[in-house]
């Protein structure tokens, strides 16, 4: 069986059921392929395919190659989205990766791409895994790449770089090769150009050794994620953007236990955690307050918040701009929040927390919402902080930063998903403004 046809039957293994993915293309050989099988097989997956680029800034020619993308990517009649950084020559290879990563979760929200579709493969794995030995990984971290970890997906694991090349280089496509790669400056490629050939030479098994290794550790980390929904008292939850548990059950257990649980539910929510971060979360369920909240690198945090550890991944940077519905019909995004609206029959009842909400035919604002801003809760007396609101709702302080209003000419009619106010509420059976919001 060829190549092809075995990454057919390998991808409809993992399941994607997604109507979009993003592609992260390099413009290398093993990206390279990955946009080719995919564009050839697209009759067997039917997944919207789009290809993204991001030119680091840190290579002289990284602009010719990202234009080299952009052309390959038309070619198979797929859009790409293309962004460029000012890394510089000196930039480390952490620095590049987590800024890679950072801007292909932002432009999968923006596109509303499902998941990131990655080029990591078997080769990688083998490095992923040596590289964690020398670092003294846990039996975990020893399992390696994940197929599936968060949003990102890596298709190629079962397959070697070899053919991957061979595969490129029979297809006509003319892949960039990274002079980084090469470079015996970074661990990685050090690992690949020199350790692992000595390695190779004089254990012949060296890449099968590893990736059994990489197989007994993944089945233990399996049973971990398993044991998540056996425990008891735990109460695992999908949260938006993460995942959160009763910390009171999860602070009760041993130290041991509970650091092994800590780790298996940030894999679970696809972030990386290691030891040493995972006894200040030990430290923050037995002895931290509700709102507290631990910082745990590449946009991750853990908080604290009414009587549940949440970790989630969080958007740094300000709020955006206000915008105006405009028009009796239409769509946009705000953050992380997408709306639509069009004219509809008010209902006889509107319910005071949904995510839907119908308004008079006058003009509407979607903004941030300000410490001191108040709201007339619809059915109810008076005028109440909109962060009491969110309370009431025991909406986790880190969420409320990025939570949108809407307001009217001077007053807040919506904090979606909290509290309708009283403002704006059309008679029942009349025509009016429809606006659904949902996080995405």
């Amino acid at each position: 069986m060829g190549l092809t046809e075995r990454f057919t039957a390998h991808l409809s293994m993992l399941g994607l059921s997604a109507e979009r993915v993003l592609v992260a293309v390099s413009g290398g050989p093993d990206s390279l392929a990955l946009l080719d099988l995919l564009g050839q097989t697209r009759p067997h997956h039917g997944l919207d395919l789009v290809a993204a680029h991001l030119d680091h800034g840190i290579h002289p020619e990284s602009g010719v190659v990202a234009e080299r993308v952009r052309t390959i990517a038309a070619g198979y009649g797929l859009p790409v989205e293309v962004g460029r950084l000012s890394l510089g020559p000196g930039a480390t290879e952490t620095q590049a990766r987590e800024q890679r990563y950072a801007w292909l979760e932002a432009t999968r929200a923006r596109v509303n791409a499902d998941f990131i579709l990655t080029a990591h493969h078997a080769d990688d794995q083998i490095e992923t895994v040596l590289m964690r030995v020398l670092a003294g990984s846990g039996p975990a971290g020893l399992a390696g790449m994940a197929p599936y970890q968060g949003r990102v997906v890596r298709p190629l694991l079962p397959f070697r770089r070899a053919e991957l090349e061979h595969h490129v280089s029979s297809a006509g496509l003319e892949p960039w090769h990274d002079p980084a790669n090469s470079d015996s400056r970074h661990q990685r490629s050090w690992i690949r150009t020199e350790l692992l050939p000595i390695l190779r030479d004089r254990l012949v098994e060296t890449d099968s050794n590893l990736l059994r290794v990489a197989r007994h550790a993944g089945a233990e980390r399996a049973a971990w994620d398993a044991v998540l929904d056996e425990l008891p008292g735990l109460d695992l939850r999908a949260e938006k953007a993460g995942i959160s548990v009763a910390a009171q059950a999860l602070g009760n257990y041993d130290s041991t236990l509970t650091q092994a649980t800590i780790l298996a539910l940030a894999r679970r929510a696809g972030c990386p955690l290691g030891p040493s971060r995972a006894q200040r979360l030990i430290s923050l369920v037995r002895s931290g307050a509700s709102g507290d909240r631990v910082p745990l690198g590449a946009f991750w945090a853990a908080e604290l918040s009414f009587g549940r550890l949440l970790i989630r991944h969080h958007n740094e940077g300000p709020a955006p701009l206000p915008w105006a519905l405009t028009g009796h019909e239409g769509s946009g995004a705000w953050g992380q929040w997408q709306f639509r609206w069009h004219r509809a029959i008010t209902p006889v009842q509107q319910e005071r927390s949904g995510l839907s909400a119908w308004f008079t035919l006058d003009p509407l604002t979607v903004r941030a919402w300000i410490p001191g801003d108040k709201v007339r809760p619809l059915g109810g007396t008076g005028r109440r902080l909109i962060v009491r609101c969110f309370q009431d709702a025991r909406v986790p302080r880190s969420s409320r930063e990025s939570w949108p209003v809407l307001t009217g000419t001077d007053d807040i009619v919506w904090v979606p998903g909290v509290c309708r106010s009283d403002a704006r509420v059309p008679p029942a059976g009349v025509e009016a403004l429809r606006v659904d919001a949902q996080y995405a």
